[in-house]
């Protein structure tokens, strides 16, 4: 039976497996299955996401990534994974306080603080604003920007009332964002500096606890409507709290940050 070393790390509720396969330690195996078998939540470790650590394309950084839903399907940038795995490799030694790691996105550098971890992200593209999406008997107005990934924004003055797990759903399989899908995110402004968030995520199929990219497409959604001002301040559902601080221009966002903790919630080894 084959041992494989881990980490699992969460950053504000977003939980993942982390594995260092720099020296081929995952050799042979299909990642996104083997996503599938770690991530589930009765029959092996649990979490929202896995995270592959390998040697880099470009010496301008100091390792690569590959990240896996828990579907299985890979993801070109996560948010709180890319905290999370600054994190480890800050603690295995793969990587200074400062560094810079290579994802489908784009490169991203990250700087280890003293309780939390701060990240660049690639930039924002794409953005539509008041796109109307039908759902079942009802259409409802939104807006879409991609932070890394793509995420579509309602805003609401009830986030507890959201039929998240619905609405999330419809969006996120809409024919307005096939091939690849959306995430759907609600998000209540609750001052100049202040949102709340829920976020439908593409890939776990489900609503979870917190979203980096769904925060950071969160907070400039709200600015472009003139709602708030960098920094913001996003509580997710989780209760926990993100900072996203950007420069805006216009309807053009850039310096893209996303800070939050990222903690470490065990290590082992998972038997296949």
């Amino acid at each position: 039976m084959k041992k494989i070393p881990f980490y699992k790390i969460q950053g504000n509720g977003n939980d993942f497996i982390l594995i260092d396969n720099r020296r081929g330690v995952l050799k042979g195996k299909n990642l996104g299955d083997l996503a599938k078998q770690v991530c589930h939540r009765n029959r092996s470790v649990g979490a929202d996401g896995l995270i592959v650590i390998i040697r880099p394309a470009s010496k301008k950084a100091h390792f690569k990534w590959r990240f896996f839903n828990s579907d299985g399907s890979e993801a070109e940038m996560c948010g709180n994974g890319s905290r999370c795995a600054a994190r480890f490799a800050h603690l295995k030694r793969i990587a200074p306080r400062k560094m810079a790691f290579e994802t489908l996105a784009g490169v991203i550098r990250a700087e280890i603080k003293k309780d939390t971890v701060r990240v660049q992200l690639t930039g924002a593209s794409g953005l539509r604003m008041q796109v109307i999406v039908s759902l079942d008997t009802t259409t409802r107005m939104g807006h879409f920007i991609n932070t890394g990934v793509p995420h579509f924004v309602y805003l609401t003055d009830n986030l507890a009332a959201e039929d998240v797990l619905k609405i999330g759903r419809i969006t996120r399989n809409h024919a307005l964002f096939q091939p690849s899908g959306t995430n759907a995110n609600f998000v209540q402004v609750d001052g100049p500096h202040k949102l709340r968030i829920r976020t439908y995520e593409r890939g776990v199929e489900g609503e979870t606890l917190a979203c980096g990219t769904g925060a950071v497409a969160g907070a400039l959604i709200a600015a472009a409507h003139g709602k708030v001002k960098s920094p913001v301040e996003v509580t997710t559902r989780g209760g926990d709290k993100l900072i996203v601080s950007f420069d805006r221009k216009g309807e053009e966002f850039s310096n893209l940050y996303l800070e939050g903790e990222a903690e470490v919630v065990c290590e082992g080894k998972i038997y296949l």
